[in-house]
């Protein structure tokens, strides 16, 4: 447990330097919010898989493949097509937009079309949202610290907040594009080499997977395209980063092939997943099967990687909500509503401040939430009940007015926590989940607003 824990740690500070040295260059907000709109396809790339592999895509899916089998490809699988959506179509089109019109958040992007009161709703209600994905980050990591070091999952949570923050808070996205190569770096080498040699030590990939299928399990398949694909083309902190892209060209192709090398990592927490069922059959927590497999069932120095790879992802993942909430509360509440003369220099101050207290709020949260996946899920229910609407309608009826945006997220939001309340929160089963609902009668009613 040593051999990990100083691994960790001396990993952990050197984000932290990182980070603060990237965030030297950071002269106010366009810097803070979109990284001077200077990205090239490769730094898109390695931002936007490391903000895409955390907590849910490692031991979220994990857990996944240790019930249902094959069948937790689609977890992530799910996510890496949502994000091709977001490469070919509704990135470039927002990006062409924030460049014409200098929006740097998602809210500009609604102000733009609905007015602030649409813009006001639409990040109340994701901002509010924000806290359980990142409670999901902070409780993976914790997870791994557990493991590696012995510590309360209290103390664990704590310190991945501290970490998360640590670098970001200084340099925003400047800061997150450069610590994110270093951390995606680590987290495939890690998982590339884990990933294999569990499976191979649970006796190969057929013997495990011998009695599950790879369309449909009892828990995830298929069907989970309807909550994971809509999420990761429609999660504002994801549009923000592809707005920091230099051109359209680099925003496509550097997210492009994040979202393809995304399906081919889904296989990856799978093999672990399975090969977990054959090493340690008696699990209670399968969130429990990816550390328990990399600090028992492979070589202390590919199991400190991993749980590096494993680590890093969770981080990373936090470090993007964070970006989303430091942002969206400083240009959305702060100059939005509270205050409309801010100057720049203000406008900074209360991103990175908003940054510390999104981690504390974070942090509280994972009290209450029992596992990764159940705190993930809600933020991405919300969100795409939310945002579905406004957004898309925004583009393909951009005469719409602000009424029919802001009648189809109050009919969304609501028609979605009716249908969560009265069926215990399961919807009418995993094909027809409660945002499902949600969603139907929020994109109906900006339609029939918009339309008559």
């Amino acid at each position: 447990m040593t051999v990990f824990l100083v691994l960790l740690v001396i990993y952990s500070v050197g984000l932290i330097l990182l980070g603060t040295w990237a965030g030297r260059a950071v002269r106010g907000t366009a810097d803070f919010f979109v990284a001077g709109r200077s990205l090239g396809p490769g730094v898109i790339f390695a931002t936007f898989l490391a903000a895409n592999i955390g907590a849910s895509s490692t031991v979220g899916a994990t857990g996944h493949a240790y019930r249902d089998g094959l069948a937790a490809w689609w977890w992530n699988g799910s996510a890496g097509l949502g994000t091709l959506v977001l490469a070919f179509w509704l990135g470039p089109k927002i990006w062409a937009q924030a460049v014409q019109h200098n929006l740097l958040t998602v809210g500009d992007f609604l102000e733009h079309h609905f007015g602030r009161n649409v813009r006001g709703l639409a990040a109340l209600i994701t901002w509010a949202g924000s806290f359980f994905v990142l409670c999901s980050q902070l409780k993976g990591a914790a997870i791994v610290l557990n493991i590696a070091a012995g510590w309360s999952e209290t103390t664990s949570a704590f310190i991945a907040a501290v970490f998360a923050v640590g670098y970001f808070i200084l340099g925003g996205l400047k800061s997150a594009a450069i610590v994110n190569q270093v951390q995606l770096a680590v987290i495939l080498i890690g998982f590339l080499v884990a990933a294999p040699m569990a499976g191979n030590y649970a006796g190969g990939i057929l013997q495990s997977s011998a009695d599950s299928s790879v369309w449909a399990g009892a828990h995830v398949g298929w069907f989970s395209m309807i909550l994971l694909a809509p999420a990761f083309f429609l999660s504002p902190g994801l549009l923000q980063k592809a707005l920091g892209a230099r051109d359209q060209r680099a925003l496509t192709r550097g997210v492009a092939v994040s979202g393809i090398v995304l399906m081919f990592f889904a296989f990856l927490p799978v093999m672990i997943g399975m090969a977990a069922r054959v090493l340690h059959p008696d699990l209670v927590d399968a969130e429990q099967a990816l550390p328990t497999v990399l600090t028992q069932s492979v070589p202390v120095g590919v199991g400190a990687l991993a749980l590096a790879a494993v680590f890093s992802a969770e981080i990373s993942s936090a470090d993007a909500v964070l970006f989303m909430l430091a942002t969206s509360g400083a240009r959305d509440f702060y100059r939005g509503f509270l205050k409309p003369t801010a100057t720049d220099a203000e406008v900074l101050r209360a991103a990175r401040i908003l940054a510390g207290v999104g981690g504390l709020v974070g942090f509280a949260l994972t009290f209450y939430f029992s596992s990764v996946i159940s705190a993930i899920t809600i933020f991405y229910q919300l969100m795409i009940v939310t945002l579905f609407a406004p957004i898309l309608g925004a583009l393909l009826l951009p005469k719409a007015g602000r009424w029919s945006a802001l009648t189809s997220m109050l009919i969304g939001v609501g028609t979605f926590l009716t249908t969560w309340l009265a069926t215990g929160g399961e919807g009418l089963g995993v094909a027809a989940p409660p945002h499902l609902f949600g969603l139907l009668a929020s994109a109906l009613t900006f339609f029939l607003l918009a339309a008559f």
